[in-house]
């Protein structure tokens, strides 16, 4: 059943703090926490994604620090996460077209199969010790071109394997597995690299798209019916983003996810340098650096997903992009690498606060026949400014340092996230 986009969540009555906080604790489930897995479909891209996503950061994990350690230079670390991010903004539009156009496992598929070459390809580069920095450039922007076109189609996927209710506990644990994959896949990629060199890093990656491939052309989905209207792809793409321009929540989450892209996320690009210059330590130190981060991100998707379908959506939302600016200030001034990780690991369950509730929402206000459109413009903007940020970040660090780098980006993050709670208060009020 397609939600109503003209739909407005009632007033959650004010209560004190400790009848919410009572409140909350009531409603905490695992039994809740894993709804979405009585649904076979989703099952298997549960089980088949946490596979190879935990391949996906080995790799990222690896190829950084491969990076680094080829140049020494944090401002190629934005070079390649700009190269990765790039793509978005010639591809990701039209994919949300072709995502409402075409079967979107078969997309899925294209796209998986692809990466899982490119993979491999790095491997055989490594293990040949013939690997160039221009060569992981290349990789990097390759992979950018195939997430581009998975992208829209892996978000509006959801709703053809779980039903519109529990959609957002679908989305909660997508966040989870995601999760628990940054937080083992940096950590043992740390070791993998240190003891065998990071070619093995890259073979686990490829090993593992199989295991999605596999689920994929398993799922028992209702057939793909295109619609029998024909018109123009420029008058498709018009037609979502005159969507998400004109509908006011849609609109908003759109741009304040424009905004952690651009200044909140991208302190992530600087953490192979911040191992080793900030912080005196190694590869370990690095993977030890994102896994705590995406450990954080687990527990804070564990915990949205045991809430059930539960109507506070909003208030959640806007406790994380209020804390997650605060933590990474902190961060920044922090040469502790015990307390480094505790701060990441709040930053964690902020940032998966932002990213999965601003995701749910904008998914509760896209009518079904323009899902794929107004999730392209989603994705478009998320990942279209995260190029730009690696790269602003990278020249930053370079030129003022990697700590005047994360303060400046934090800083910005939180004058939105506080601008957003005055002007626009009805976003906290969503169910």
């Amino acid at each position: 059943m397609s939600p109503d986009p003209s739909y407005n969540p009632p007033a959650v009555p004010q209560r004190s703090f400790l009848r919410r906080l009572f409140g909350l604790r009531k409603r905490l489930s695992w039994k809740q926490a894993f709804t979405a897995l009585k649904y076979p479909n989703y099952r298997l891209w549960f089980w088949s994604q946490m596979f190879s996503l935990f391949g996906t950061w080995m790799e990222s994990t690896a190829l950084m620090f491969l990076v680094y350690k080829l140049t020494g230079s944090p401002a190629y670390l934005g070079l390649v996460g700009f190269a990765a991010g790039v793509p978005s903004w010639f591809f990701m539009l039209y994919a949300g077209v072709i995502a409402d156009r075409m079967s979107r496992r078969t997309l899925i598929i294209i796209t998986q199969t692809s990466m899982m070459i490119l993979a491999f390809v790095m491997a055989a580069l490594a293990f040949l010790n013939v690997v160039q920095p221009w060569h992981i450039l290349v990789i990097a922007l390759l992979l950018g071109v195939a997430n581009a076109f998975e992208a829209p189609a892996r978000q509006a996927f959801v709703l053809e394997m779980v039903d519109l209710p529990d959609m957002t506990n679908a989305i909660a644990l997508n966040g989870a597995m995601f999760n628990t994959a940054t937080a083992v896949g940096p950590a043992v990629a740390g070791v993998v690299y240190a003891i065998f060199g990071p070619a093995w890093c890259f073979t686990i990656n490829g090993i593992s798209f199989i295991a999605v491939i596999a689920a994929l052309a398993l799922m028992k989905l209702k057939p793909f019916v295109p619609k029998a209207e024909k018109t123009s792809t420029i008058a498709d793409l018009k037609e979502g983003i005159k969507y998400v321009l004109g509908h006011p929540m849609v609109r908003t989450i759109t741009a304040l996810i424009a905004i952690v892209s651009l200044f909140g996320i991208a302190y992530g690009i600087l953490l192979p340098a911040w191992a080793v210059k900030i912080l005196g330590g190694d590869a370990k130190t690095n993977g030890f650096l994102q896994a705590s981060r995406g450990l954080g991100s687990m527990a804070g998707a564990l915990l949205i997903a045991s809430l059930g379908r539960f109507h506070f959506r909003g208030k959640l939302l806007t406790l994380g992009t209020l804390t997650m600016p605060v933590l990474i200030l902190v961060f920044a001034f922090v040469r502790w690498t015990p307390l480094s990780l505790l701060l990441l690991f709040g930053a964690g369950v902020s940032q998966i606060f932002i990213f999965n509730l601003c995701n749910a929402l904008v998914q509760t206000y896209s009518p079904d026949a323009l899902r794929g459109r107004v999730m392209g413009v989603y994705v478009f903007v998320f990942f279209g400014t995260m190029p730009i940020a690696a790269l602003g970040i990278g020249t930053t660090a370079q030129h003022l340092g990697e700590t005047t780098a994360v303060l400046i980006g934090a800083s910005v993050m939180l004058l939105a996230a506080v601008l957003v709670w005055i002007f626009f208060p009805r976003l906290r009020r969503q169910a």
